[in-house]
């Protein structure tokens, strides 16, 4: 049997150590100097995380940021065209990021570490804008805030089934009420045919005639 070799073996997931940077912390003891490490971390098909820490050895910061990264990892939703699912705008600190979704075959028009965060996450078509940042870590920390905020489709497929039982619910109400009217009429019409209500024909007035008075002329009232 052939030995088993480490090198051959597939990672799931790859690592990109994004920025070594020497910090110095004042305290009242003077100065004392440290190393914070950037890492993401991603599979290139969904999965993306970032990993910061210090330390006053370069090796134990880059080991503890990779460990960091790996626990804050999250799923990213991806449409078919390998691009975003809808326009957004984030704001860190001073950074701002805009990502817009692209047609197949534009690539990814990112710079900086936009580029590497979203290239780790598994986009291939994307637009992006920076504005107002140079600083590496602040637009990587801008743009995992940027990806975290897309919602999935089982978030627009629960609103679509929500409204549709709403909807639903709404005839059901509509129905019941008109059925409710309908029987009403019924009931009605049925009690007005049970209870008959005699018809009484109008009396007629006959005509008063009016006393005639005889008038006596002066002829008649003299020979008298």
């Amino acid at each position: 049997m052939r030995p088993w070799n480490k090198d051959k073996v597939k990672k799931e997931f790859d690592e990109l150590l994004l920025e070594v940077r020497r910090v110095t912390r004042v305290t009242t003891g003077g100065r004392k100097m440290s190393f914070r490490a950037t890492i993401l971390v991603g599979n290139k098909k969904g999965k993306i995380g970032i990993g910061v820490s210090k330390w006053p050895d370069v090796a134990s910061a880059v080991s503890k940021a990779s460990r960091e990264a790996y626990k804050t990892m999250f799923l990213v939703p991806i449409t078919g065209n390998q691009t975003v699912p809808y326009p957004t705008t984030t704001k860190y600190k001073a950074c701002v990021i805009k990502l817009l979704p692209a047609t197949a075959g534009t690539g990814l028009k990112a710079w900086s570490s936009v580029r590497a965060v979203l290239d780790l996450a598994g986009f291939e078509n994307v637009l992006s804008k920076i504005m107002w940042s140079n600083n590496k870590l602040n637009n990587a920390l801008c743009a995992i805030r940027a990806l975290s905020s897309y919602k999935h489709a089982d978030y627009f497929n629960k609103r679509v089934v929500a409204k549709a039982k709403a909807e639903s619910t709404e005839e059901k109400i509509e129905d019941k009420k008109e059925t409710a009217s309908v029987v009403k009429e019924i009931q009605e019409k049925q009690v007005a045919e049970e209870v008959k209500i005699p018809v009484v024909a109008p009396v007629e007035k006959k005509p008063v005639k009016k006393a005639t008075v005889k008038k006596t002329s002066k002829e008649d009232t003299t020979t008298k």
